[in-house]
């Protein structure tokens, strides 16, 4: 069963198989991997980084993936990774310049594997847009309405039910999948109506997810 899930995870990152509102997270990954230097080991995290970003922007011209039209005074919230809008009554949109990432393909890999585990929050990637020389994905996601605080040993409970084991503080590991799901804090899971929504989800996967059984 484990097996099949990774199976169909990776099938997912290489683009194989489709998950909600994934064609585009997947062309734009699939683009920076087919640009990724045969010999990585030879690069350091800021050259590869640095790759990344000029053929991000060079595809973002290609395809017209530019957003110019974020109204700055709808500001919600930021944290160290993202800035939050409100985008309508029923969406917010976060920009997020992949901080929390080596390089933005593993952001990307995040997304998926956000959108695969939690499709009622999934993130929509709408484009991109640049502030202070810095550059951010722009993604939509729902609006989640609380009724009441996240309670984290309920958050523990369930992710536990599903493989995930609580390594420490806010912090998860899936050891049949290789995955790790991190800063699961009462921020990032809310609460409405008795059901738990994971709308920031912080993935990375380990050398034990891409070997082959």
């Amino acid at each position: 069963m484990q097996n099949h899930l990774k199976n169909e995870l990776r099938n997912i990152i290489s683009g194989k198989s489709e998950v909600r509102f994934g064609a585009t997270i997947q062309a734009v990954a699939n683009y920076l991997r087919d640009g990724t230097d045969s010999s990585p080991k030879t690069q350091d995290a800021k050259q590869i980084r640095e790759q990344e970003t000029k053929r991000l922007e060079k595809l973002v011209f290609e395809k017209n993936l530019w957003i110019n039209s974020i109204d700055f005074s709808l500001y919600v919230s930021e944290g160290a990774e993202q800035r939050v809008f409100l985008k309508d009554s029923d969406h917010v949109l976060k920009l997020n310049d992949a901080i929390y990432y080596a390089c933005w393909l593993d952001y990307f890999h995040n997304l998926l594997f956000h959108n695969f585990f939690f499709p009622d929050t999934a993130y929509e990637l709408l484009g991109f847009t640049e502030d202070n020389n810095t550059l951010y994905a722009v993604v939509k996601q729902s609006y989640v309405a609380i009724t009441q605080p996240t309670d984290l040993k309920q958050v523990k409970i369930f992710l536990e039910s599903n493989g995930f084991i609580n390594n420490r503080n806010h912090d998860y590991f899936n050891p049949d999948l290789g995955i790790i799901l991190e800063d699961l804090h009462d921020e990032n899971v809310l609460t409405r109506n008795d059901i738990l929504y994971f709308i920031d989800t912080v993935f990375y996967t380990t050398k034990e997810f891409w070997l082959k059984e």
